[in-house]
């Protein structure tokens, strides 16, 4: 017999899901600091609250992601772009989906709105099937922790994006909100 699976259902994050998305945060990252990330972005200019999703399966929220404004500095201007930070999903939900549909929707939202790209730091092998590539193949220079790899630094181009655009190449500058992360 075929096992059920049950649906994932993504929708914008409320003031009643924080505390819950505060735990999800933390477990996905066996950390308070990414989850004190979140309060910080949320408090932000930065912030873009139809940009930060959930994702619940059985009424139960178990995944959290943001896209929030970051800046794009060009050797003409600074731009605002967006930037996939963090995406979190409950340990015990990993491997399922739930993140892959997360950031399928935020994705969506983020072409919708006509933004021309989106940054990540994170994993190639997980971003790629998104279609996220290297930045820097792009013209797009990401600061990673020393710890990171540079294939961490990665770009997906949007449908408005327009390659001829020279303020879409750069330096990417992280909001305060970032500092200390």
């Amino acid at each position: 017999m075929e096992e059920e699976h049950t649906p994932i259902v993504i929708r914008p994050e409320s003031s009643d899901d924080h505390s819950v998305i505060r735990d999800v945060v933390a477990a996905a990252f066996d950390s308070d600091v990414e989850a004190d990330l979140v309060d910080r972005i949320r408090a932000s200019p930065e912030y873009v609250p139809d940009m930060a999703l959930v994702a619940e399966v059985d009424g139960d929220v178990v995944g959290h992601v943001m896209v929030s404004g970051a800046v794009l500095r060009s050797a003409m201007t600074d731009r605002r772009i967006s930037m996939l930070s963090p995406l979190s999903v409950r340990p015990d939900r990993q491997r399922a989906g739930v993140g892959s549909a997360l950031v399928r929707a935020v994705l969506a939202l983020a072409d919708e709105r006509g933004e021309p790209l989106v940054v990540v730091e994170g994993s190639p092998d997980y971003y790629r099937r998104f279609g996220f590539e290297h930045s820097a193949s792009h013209g797009i220079e990401i600061d990673l922790p020393d710890w990171a790899p540079p294939e961490a630094e990665q770009v997906d181009l949007l449908s408005s994006f327009d390659p001829d655009d020279a303020t879409l190449r750069g330096k990417v500058i992280y909001p305060p909100a970032f500092d200390g992360v």
